[in-house]
């Protein structure tokens, strides 16, 4: 059985992977999910010095904790983390997953990876929202969630974000890391990474869809869990999985 360490995106907690995280324990195999500093019940944490480096670490920690043979999966800005967590502990992980995320080079930051609109909408939330250096969450709608239940339930959960770690420049670059990859593309909204799937494609990741919005996690634990499931058996397609 595999080991899986399972990491947030932004405004997020470790509460977004707990579907997931029960479908990936009942078939045997052991989860970790930490909560990024600042974040989901670690909020009163949030300060202005809490940068990408703050999270790597929180990430490497959980790794380290793990042992060797490590599936690490990133949702969205965590792409930016778990990118960095690979290049310190590249021998610990089997393979890493990204999920409708970034998929950053070395000296990259996640707003220069944003389509200019939204880096500028962050930008802005962030200067309205008091000291200028925390993002509020954006609303939901704006990742493709219709399911209202989903919207009531996730939106009460969501805390804001340091906007350091979007600014912060990856010290490690993906296509450096020796490290298999599988990029998974949320094709149920208008996703901007798009150019990231392309990316990942061009260093010789595995390339999959995911017909879901942005939240899969919470709005789909179940297609997001049996695509996890197979990444602990490199021997399954992409379509297999998917299916």
């Amino acid at each position: 059985m595999g080991t899986y360490v399972l990491v947030h995106g932004a405004w997020h907690g470790n509460w977004c992977w707990d579907k997931v995280a029960d479908t990936l324990r009942a078939a045997g195999h052991t989860v970790r999910a930490p909560t990024l500093t600042g974040l989901g019940e670690l909020a009163d944490q949030l300060a202005p010095d809490v940068g990408l480096d703050t999270h790597v670490e929180d990430v490497a920690d959980a790794v380290r904790a793990s042992g060797p043979g490590v599936v690490l999966v990133g949702h969205s800005y965590s792409g930016m983390v778990v990118t960095g967590a690979a290049g310190l502990l590249p021998d610990r992980i089997a393979r890493l997953v990204v999920i409708d995320g970034f998929l950053p080079e070395r000296g990259e930051a996640a707003l220069s990876l944003l389509p200019d609109q939204v880096a500028a909408h962050y930008r802005d939330s962030a200067a309205q929202r008091g000291g200028g250096w925390r993002v509020p969450p954006r609303p939901l709608a704006n990742l493709g969630v219709t399911d209202e239940r989903v919207i009531a339930t996730v939106t009460g959960l969501l805390t804001d974000h340091p906007l350091r770690t979007y600014q912060d420049e990856s010290r490690y670059g993906a296509s450096e890391l020796g490290v298999s990859g599988t990029y998974l593309l949320c094709t149920g909204w208008a996703s901007p990474f798009r150019p990231q799937a392309q990316r990942a494609a061009t260093f010789g990741w595995s390339v999959g869809e995911l017909d879901a919005d942005h939240e899969v996690p919470v709005s789909d634990p179940e297609l997001l869990a049996a695509r996890l499931l197979a990444e602990a058996d490199p021997g399954d397609s992409v379509e297999e999985a998917s299916a």
